[in-house]
């Protein structure tokens, strides 16, 4: 789901309590790391809304409340498991307050029966499951914002790449030939901290 099919579905009674809202493709390659909060606002309204966790590679407004899950990482299009996610999919979520711990599981399909429930199993079902075909960037993503997003993409992702690397990049870049000649210029950064590039 995008968060506009999400309050779409929650407005029309579609979502219940117990239900896992996943909301992909709005990481930074995606729609630039949006903000969600219409979602988490809409739910506000409902009686039961706090019994519905929400589930994305995006980021979460400050405001929002709830079991909100964010910067899942890898994001969606970068081949994340939360990419390979069906609708009626089981999730187990589980955090513990006290130790200050999480996780987020796949445990069954739609179909499958609760005492077949495991994250063994939900880890077999990702492992045979191919991507979404759906998967897809906001059409209308700015070339800057592709950009950063290719960047820390290569820099480590959503979490190892929000600061992107340089170095981590170059060496990315110097592994896929032959574009990139192996003896191009040198951009790394002397013991002073500034460039000191080299001619090829």
């Amino acid at each position: 789901l995008r968060e506009g099919e999400a309050v779409r579905a929650i407005k029309e009674g579609r979502i219940r309590p117990g239900d896992v809202l996943v909301l992909i493709c709005a990481g930074p390659m995606g729609s630039g790391m949006e903000e969600i909060y219409q979602v988490t606002s809409a739910l506000k309204h409902l009686p039961w809304g706090k019994h519905v966790a929400v589930v994305t590679d995006a980021r979460f407004s400050g405001v929002s409340t709830g079991p909100c899950i964010g910067h899942v990482g890898p994001e969606a299009l970068a081949g994340g498991p939360i990419g390979k996610v069906q609708e009626g999919d089981i999730i187990q979520i589980l955090v513990d307050c006290r130790r200050l711990k999480g996780s987020v599981d796949l445990v069954g399909e739609a179909d499958s029966p609760p005492q077949e429930w495991s994250v063994e199993r939900g880890n077999r079902i990702l492992a045979a499951r191919p991507l979404r075909a759906d998967l897809a960037p906001h059409p209308d993503l700015p070339d800057d914002t592709r950009l950063w997003a290719l960047l820390q993409a290569l820099s480590g992702g959503t979490w190892g790449g929000c600061v992107y690397d340089v170095e981590a990049i170059e060496q990315r870049l110097r592994e896929s030939p032959p574009w990139l000649p192996k003896d191009a210029g040198n951009t790394s950064r002397n013991s002073s901290g500034t460039g000191t590039g080299r001619p090829p």
